[in-house]
């Protein structure tokens, strides 16, 4: 009976050790999007035995009005709200944008709490950097064909304080290879979004999101932006690559899962 219960601690040790026990996914969306577009990944990632949880961010929204106060330093709080309410370790996951609100959630909760940073297909920065500066150096480099003037992608308020997806080139710009009941589904859900958080820079330093390890996910198909240059803006400890468009939790749910639970397990 003793030694049933030493081998029993001493795997419970070695669990801790090994860092895989109460870790939580957090996966932040990007800009007009929401918690919503996971929703084929975490039921993926509950059959690997594997906590994630999708929140919505507060820069985005149908009420315009309230969202030309927002700041990326909102945004940022309510990641760090999220994974200050789970136990252990967080792993950060964001999409596009939100690539630069988990870089600044990260410094904010700190390496104590945060194991690894993923980025897919995101806006991954340096000190300093905002979304539009990342994409304006992306732009430069693109093999994005880029679209016709008299079709903007983005539409805007009056005061240029929140914008939105042109809902007539969604489909194409960022669900081409998705069936036609997700592209519905994500057009009928993408809604206004905060100006302020795109142009905002992040404040991170070299001690706490400098040292924390990162992973970049690459959709190769993209035909938002191709973010070939954001993948390597920051040393990280591995690329992959989905030939997929921008949104790959619809397109190839099981293949982005795959990825996930793969630098979900590693030291």
């Amino acid at each position: 009976m003793k030694l049933k219960l030493l081998i029993i601690i001493q795997f419970a040790m070695l669990s801790l050790v090994d860092g895989q026990t109460n870790k939580t996914i957090i996966l932040v969306h990007g800009a007009g999007h929401g918690a919503w577009c996971w929703t084929k990944i975490i039921p993926i990632l509950s059959d690997q035995k594997i906590n994630a949880v999708a929140i919505d961010l507060p820069s985005h929204g149908n009420d315009t009005s309230k969202l030309f106060t927002q700041t990326l330093m909102d945004d940022a709080e309510a990641v760090k709200k999220a994974a200050n309410a789970v136990e252990g370790k967080v792993i950060l996951v964001g999409h596009s944008s939100g690539g630069v609100v988990i870089a600044q959630a990260a410094e904010l909760l700190g390496s104590s709490k945060v194991d690894k940073l993923i980025f897919l297909d995101a806006f991954m920065p340096q000190n300093g950097q905002s979304v539009r500066e990342l994409a304006a150096q992306a732009m430069k480099n693109s093999k994005v064909v880029a679209m016709d003037n008299a079709t903007p992608v983005m539409l805007f308020t009056a005061n240029f304080q929140a914008f939105q997806w042109n809902p007539a080139i969604v489909e194409t710009h960022f669900f081409h290879d998705c069936s036609k009941e997700d592209q519905a589904f994500a057009k009928a859900k993408l809604t206004w979004q905060a100006t302020a958080t795109n142009g905002t820079p992040v404040q991170v330093s070299d001690n706490i999101y400098g040292k924390m390890p990162k992973y970049y996910i690459l959709c190769t198909e993209a035909k938002d932006l191709d973010k070939s240059s954001i993948a390597h803006n920051v040393s990280i400890k591995k690329l992959y690559q989905l030939p997929s468009s921008h949104s790959p939790f619809f397109s190839m749910p099981t293949k982005l899962a795959d990825i996930l639970v793969e630098i979900y397990h590693q030291k």
